[in-house]
């Protein structure tokens, strides 16, 4: 694909980016502090599903565990804060820890030939391994340099500061600006990833295996490398994570978590880069908005959106939407050529009178 085939095919890309640069640029002059903070939050967890979009919607890998990369990216960015005094070296520590760890796992499992149902069985048991692990860390002999693990409690996490200066703090609208370009940096990276060679193999790859394979692709490799790539980037969700709620602990493994990220990317819509992060944002301030009322369980509330989407809009929200501005606009393009039609008809009988 050529540089302007390639501009042609991110062009969508390029227009929710820029959506979101005049989102990122006015909110923090609208909305409370407070929602801001929350926000940062939300951003966070749009990026952990925009990893899960990458890995299963167009590497056709379901990953149970995607939360184990991302609670592997929060725990290594507190430990590493604490540790180097400051958060730069800690934002690549985290995003390092979780790609190589996901490098580690993926190579067992790809070149082992794991199916992919019991793919997502080891991801899934490594995840509740994890949380299992950091909860029983509990006393003084479990720390990390000068980071106390703190078990179930968790560790606070130190907040971002300017690059190479640990003493410059940022202030929470700084956070969500950090936050909100890195979730734009990461959306156009994946809308660039999966527009070159190496995403059109994984895509082939997801289609049929055996086929890409006889042309000649090496479909371990391609597994491997959109899996740590998706694992790194959940590892870079789990920094802002932790800054968004001021602390990290072993609830970032949690089960609650792992079925979330699925549901964001089920609703959203896989195969789409996107839907998945529209779906967040709104299934976490409607999961918000819930939790100041008695009446509705959260759990129950998301457990029917899920089951709606899979029967009804089983292809989510994104591609639905955007086939149904697809038959509108064909549909207005026959209507103009079916009048064109019986305007010339009009015309040649009008002449043969």
């Amino acid at each position: 694909m050529n540089s302007g085939s390639t501009l042609r095919a991110m062009r969508p890309t390029f227009i929710f980016a820029a959506i979101g640069i005049v989102f990122m640029l006015f909110a923090p002059q609208v909305l409370a502090l407070f929602t801001i903070i929350n926000l940062t939050t939300a951003i966070a967890l749009a990026i952990l599903a925009l990893s899960l979009a990458l890995v299963w919607g167009y590497g056709g890998i379901l990953c149970f565990g995607q939360v184990a990369f991302f609670g592997l990216g929060a725990y290594a960015y507190t430990i590493g804060a604490i540790n180097f005094g400051g958060s730069t070296w800690a934002i690549l520590l985290a995003v390092a820890v979780a790609a190589a760890f996901a490098a580690v796992v993926g190579y067992f499992m790809f070149y082992g030939r794991v199916s992919d149902v019991y793919l997502g069985v080891i991801t899934l048991t490594v995840t509740l391994i994890l949380y299992s692990l950091i909860r029983r860390t509990s006393g003084p002999e479990y720390k990390i340099g000068n980071a106390l693990l703190g078990g179930f409690n968790g560790v606070g996490s130190p907040p971002l500061n300017l690059p190479w200066n640990a003493r410059a703090f940022l202030f929470p609208e700084q956070v969500f600006y950090v936050a909100m370009a890195a979730l734009i940096l990461a959306y156009v990276f994946a809308g660039w990833l999966v527009t070159t060679h190496f995403g059109r193999v994984c895509v082939a790859i997801r289609e049929n295996e055996t086929r890409a394979e006889l042309l000649g692709y090496d479909a371990r490799a391609y597994k491997l490398g959109i899996f740590t790539i998706s694992a790194g980037i959940a590892g870079l969700a789990g920094v802002f994570f932790c800054n968004g709620v001021g602390r990290v602990t072993p609830d970032v493994f949690g089960l609650y978590n792992a079925a979330l990220t699925i549901i964001w990317v089920i609703v959203g819509g896989r195969g789409t880069l996107i839907g998945p992060i529209i779906a967040t944002f709104g299934l976490f301030y409607l999961t918000a908005s819930l939790g100041g009322q008695q009446t509705l369980n959260n759990n129950l509330v998301l457990g029917i959106i899920l089951i709606v989407f899979v029967l009804l809009v089983p292809r989510g929200l994104a591609p639905t939407i955007a086939d149904w501005f697809t038959q509108g606009r064909r549909g207005r393009v026959g209507a103009e050529r079916a009048a064109r039609r019986a305007r010339r008809r009009a015309g040649a009988a009008e002449g043969g009178k």
